[in-house]
């Protein structure tokens, strides 16, 4: 009995550690790629692993690799990615060290990023590189933040009219949340 050429591949390559690779879409502006800086190393017969993160909307992209063809079977491939994907490109047992070039494409061929990959006999495990991502919430620095001490002082104030009746103390409420509001816009750009 036979095994297809995937199973029998999964097969060979069982308990090997791939190499994955990020590549972020949509993170620093719309459509934009961010690929691994320099190149990108692949074992002889490994699998190379990209694993494209999008931070944005769905996107259409298209992965290229032209000079490929003497080390891997893979050429071209559309995806379209929503949050985050899995995209393998087998290497080939019986080829030389040596590299080709992956790029990938969006916006109807507007923005471009392109990548080495080195594929080399023996590849030493790699030491584990995480990535810090910006939080997307505010991280809190042990004070309260103006806009905070604003609201709270103009909620004071509007409580206070609404018990006393006192109409200056709806106007100073109002006042406090602009003045709160015009504080925070301005201190983002220093």
């Amino acid at each position: 009995m036979s095994l297809p050429l995937s199973v029998a591949a999964v097969f060979q390559r069982q308990g090997a550690q791939d190499n994955v690779y990020e590549i972020f879409l949509n993170r620093s502006g719309i459509n934009a790629i961010e690929v691994p800086k320099g190149s990108v190393n692949v074992e002889i017969g490994g699998i190379l692993t990209l694993k494209f993160l999008n931070r944005g909307s769905p996107i259409h992209i298209t992965i290229t690799a032209a000079n490929a063809g003497i080390y891997s079977s893979f050429f071209h491939e559309n995806l379209y990615i929503v949050d985050e994907t899995l995209f393998s490109i087998a290497i080939n047992p019986d080829v030389h060290e040596g590299f080709f070039d992956i790029e990938i494409i969006t916006g109807y061929g507007v923005m471009k990023a392109a990548f080495r990959v080195e594929v080399v006999r023996v590849l030493l495990p790699p030491a584990p590189q995480r990535t810090r991502e910006a939080t997307i919430q505010p991280v809190a620095f042990g004070r309260p933040h103006p806009l905070m001490i604003a609201m709270g002082i103009a909620l004071i104030l509007y409580s206070a009219w609404l018990y006393l009746k006192i109409d200056i103390l709806n106007t100073a409420s109002f006042l406090m949340l602009i003045i709160g509001a015009v504080y925070t816009w301005y201190r983002q750009s220093l």
